[in-house]
């Protein structure tokens, strides 16, 4: 699946789908019958379907135009040039719409024309909310074989997923493929400290056919942690370098934080894993007496906090923080501010999903040249043969061979 059919499957369809009611609801009333009823004593019948096309942000959405003789057509081109001057409410109301299925009076508050008459029915509302639903299912069980995770992030963001109950973690990954490309693997709901609902997230990608990724990124949450050493156990994990440093700055009084935070910026940040051990040593001998506890902060989880120096340095600015989650649920926290109509699992976990896979549109992808990547296979060879002597499985006639590699020099 290609990294924007999300977004058509979330977005193009819907507007679609508004779109089509709405000049469906304007012959209706032109003709003043259903589609298969008789003509009566009024004049005009239908008279097929032709192409048109609506530009908007998620691109270009091409519907069916009904047409009818023998009758005044004027209020279906009006009603066309209205909505193509409206498209950017058009997918607000794809998402909302999708997300937690919007009232009669929220839609007819959105697309009312001068005379306060609404341009969708109600069956419009009830038929686009389940026609979306349906494509949500199908995204969220979508096979992620052909994904091949290089580099894998995970996070999570607290929510109120019950009205009344206490705010529960959804959990997200999103991943680099060997590609270049950034993608939205998974979004779903699991506490961030209970390990089994984070091995059952991980192994429900897995199921669907991920791979193991060379790096993955995480927080310091213990649970999250656990299930990946539990699903990717041949990977190197990254502690995310912008909550640590948060951590760090958290114990330190006003006047020493500059200080004190640079100095564990350069050892998490340094050229190699070697200058970043010297690096961590010297800021243990000058700070250790004056702030034991940002020392013992910066010192918990340091192999992790540098793992991201055993990759080639072009993507490692990339690789060291789960920055580009955060952003996004920064935009899914803007979108359930104005939305206080929830009322359960579903509604919430859709908006965040809708709002989440709109945002990935925008994803850019990053360069890493063939270098780079037989750099990266040859640690991921280092990796898995790692694994092997750890966990002494004997091997069988085929494990001396280096397992296919992830990428094509021959790639576009």
């Amino acid at each position: 699946m290609g990294e924007d059919e999300p977004v058509s499957l979330l977005v193009r369809l819907a507007v679609k789908r508004i779109v089509e009611e709405a000049l469906e609801g304007a012959v209706r009333d032109i003709l003043g019958r259903e589609y298969y009823a008789r003509r009566g004593e009024r004049q005009g019948y239908r008279n097929g379907y032709r192409k048109g096309r609506l530009a908007t942000g998620e691109g270009e959405v091409r519907y069916a135009v009904p047409q009818v003789r023998d009758a005044d057509a004027t209020a279906i081109a009006e009603l066309r040039e209205r909505l193509s001057g409206r498209t950017e409410a058009l997918e607000k109301l794809a998402i909302e719409m999708y997300a937690r299925g919007c009232s009669t009076r929220d839609i007819e508050a959105i697309f009312a024309d001068e005379e306060g008459r609404s341009l969708l029915s109600r069956t419009a509302v009830s038929e686009v909310t389940e026609a979306l639903w349906e494509e949500y299912e199908t995204v969220a069980t979508r096979d992620l074989s052909e994904v091949k995770p290089l580099f894998l992030f995970l996070d999570g963001v607290a929510e109120k997923l019950q009205p009344g109950a206490r705010r529960e973690a959804v959990l997200a990954a999103w991943c680099i493929t060997w590609e270049g490309k950034k993608v939205l693997i998974h979004l779903a709901p699991g506490s961030k400290e209970a390990t089994e609902c984070a091995v059952e997230f991980l192994e429900d990608c897995t199921r669907r056919g991920l791979s193991s990724p060379v790096l993955v990124v995480t927080d310091g949450a213990a649970g999250l942690i656990r299930a990946v050493e539990t699903c990717f156990p041949a990977f190197l994990r990254q502690r995310c370098l912008a909550h640590k440093m948060r951590n760090i700055a958290a114990t330190l009084p006003d006047a020493a934080r500059a200080e004190v935070t640079q100095a564990a910026r350069a050892a998490y940040q340094a050229p190699s894993p070697a200058l970043a051990r010297v690096l961590r040593d010297d800021l243990v001998e000058r700070y250790q007496k004056t702030y034991p506890t940002a020392v013992r902060c910066f010192l918990e989880d340091f192999e992790a906090c540098i793992a991201h120096l055993a990759c080639p340095p072009s993507v490692r600015k990339v690789i060291r923080t789960a920055n580009l989650l955060e952003r996004l649920f920064e935009e899914e926290r803007k979108r359930t501010k104005t939305i206080h109509s929830f009322f359960g699992e579903r509604p919430v976990l859709t908006l965040m999903y809708a709002s989440v896979i709109r945002a990935s549109d925008s994803w850019r992808g990053i360069r890493i040249d063939e270098l780079e990547l037989a750099q990266l296979e040859r640690l991921r060879e280092q990796l898995i043969e790692k694994h092997r002597e750890a966990t002494k499985k004997p091997k069988n006639e085929n494990s001396g061979s280096a397992p296919p590699p992830f990428y094509s020099k021959d790639r576009t």
